[in-house]
């Protein structure tokens, strides 16, 4: 009772009860220069966050030299959220349950746009304007691409004086709020994070330049060619009962924590998962945040990354491309939707040093965030990828400390 007043999940007293491990999967850690202790130090690092009752469901998937290390879960995927009651129907997930990705679902979208651009469909030093005339709108007509993809193209948030999330579920009108926005600042010169916009934007550039829909064209061009289950925009309504449930936990966020939330999604912080479990959510193509994947099938997207755009004697990506990905755009500046200085490529959420969101030193580390508490990130001097997916949403509270600790406890891996 005492963890529902502070709007925690039961953690049981035995973790092997709610623990799940994929052995089939895992390689040996010494061929991968790992050691036994490397891996239980990493995994306690998951049972302490766990412990914390903030996240009722936790997969991490780690992969090393393009090989599964790590492939486990800790927790339910439905039924011990903090409201829910105790009456032992709680489902126990797997490390192949799918979960949604939230903002890490912007790196996936982001290397959508980089293969369209490969194949000629559109530039990315273009204006948006070419692909999408009624973007150039009050001022808006220079912004390219490129500078759309590294939150510099001045539409952080959606024109309304009252945002209303159903805006989010209606793609056109969507579209027609952010071409007629005035910019808050002239493209190219600052960064602000876009934590909804800048994917609609994206997409009707997608469609409008290749006649078709993103989620067949997310299917043709990396679903399928990774050989991945789920991984994409949204799920399929007779596979939602293997989603994990997202859930607000822990304490009401501080004042200035929730306008800067606001800011950025446009609703209050503690709402954000319930719009998610609302199935126009998973019916809908949102490109900046409900992409659906296993924390596996993260690993392999950014393992192929890693390996240059190859994955398994196929080239997903060509080598340059996958490298520009990995480009920083402009130096580390002060963001001034999330108010902390912050350094993207193209699409993608870059490491710092000396001590970044991938640990230290790790200005070469890429990937992306979802909602605070998932972590999607490849480290090419150890060779890692690395998907950290969790289904509870807290804001401020000893959860960050605990989710610094994973990093800590991975980034102490061995170079590759």
């Amino acid at each position: 009772m005492f963890g529902r007043r502070r709007n925690l999940i039961r953690v049981p007293r035995d973790l092997s009860t709610v623990t799940r491990i994929d052995s089939g999967a895992e390689a040996d850690p010494a061929s991968l220069g790992v050691a036994e202790k490397d891996i239980r130090r990493i995994w306690s690092s998951i049972e302490h966050l766990y412990r914390g009752g903030t996240q009722p469901f936790i997969s991490l998937g780690l992969w090393r030299n393009g090989q599964c290390l790590i492939k486990r879960s800790i927790g339910h995927v439905r039924g011990n959220a903090p409201t829910d009651p105790d009456d032992g129907r709680a489902v126990v997930g797997t490390p192949d349950t799918p979960v949604c990705l939230f903002s890490a679902s912007k790196a996936v979208t982001a290397v959508l746009i980089h293969q369209l651009a490969e194949r000629g469909h559109l530039s990315l030093e273009a204006p948006i304007a070419e692909y999408l005339p009624e973007f150039g709108a009050r001022g808006k007509h220079r912004v390219t691409v490129s500078e759309l993809l590294a939150h510099r193209a001045g539409i952080p948030r959606i024109p309304m004086r009252r945002p209303d999330p159903d805006i989010l579920f209606d793609w056109d009108a969507a579209v027609d709020l952010l071409c007629r926005a005035k910019p808050l600042h002239h493209g190219g010169k600052q960064v602000a994070y876009h934590a909804i916009t800048g994917g609609f934007i994206l997409g009707e550039v997608a469609r409008r330049t290749t006649g078709r829909e993103l989620r067949p064209l997310l299917d043709e061009l990396l679903r399928t060619p990774l050989g991945l289950r789920y991984f994409s925009y949204g799920l399929d309504a007779a596979h939602r009962h293997e989603l994990a449930q997202d859930t607000f936990t822990g304490p009401v966020p501080p004042k200035l924590i929730g306008m800067i939330a606001k800011r950025a999604l446009g609703v209050p912080f503690q709402t954000v998962p319930s719009i998610s479990t609302d199935p126009r959510f998973m019916e809908a193509v949102i490109p900046a945040g409900n992409i659906v994947a296993t924390a596996d099938e993260m690993c392999r997207f950014l393992t192929m990354l890693l390996q240059d755009g190859a994955w398994q004697g196929t080239q997903v990506l060509k080598p340059e491309t996958a490298q520009r990905l990995r480009m920083p755009v402009g130096g580390r500046q002060l963001d001034k939707t999330l108010v902390v200085p912050v350094r993207f490529s193209e699409g993608l959420l870059l490491g710092d040093s000396p001590v970044g969101l991938y640990g230290r030193n790790s200005s070469a580390s890429f990937g992306h965030l979802g909602f605070i508490n998932i972590l999607c990130w490849a480290d090419p001097k150890r060779d890692l990828a690395v998907s950290l997916l969790t289904s509870g949403k807290p804001a401020v509270s000893s959860h960050l400390l605990q989710l610094a600790r994973v990093v800590t406890a991975i980034d102490r891996l061995p170079m590759a």
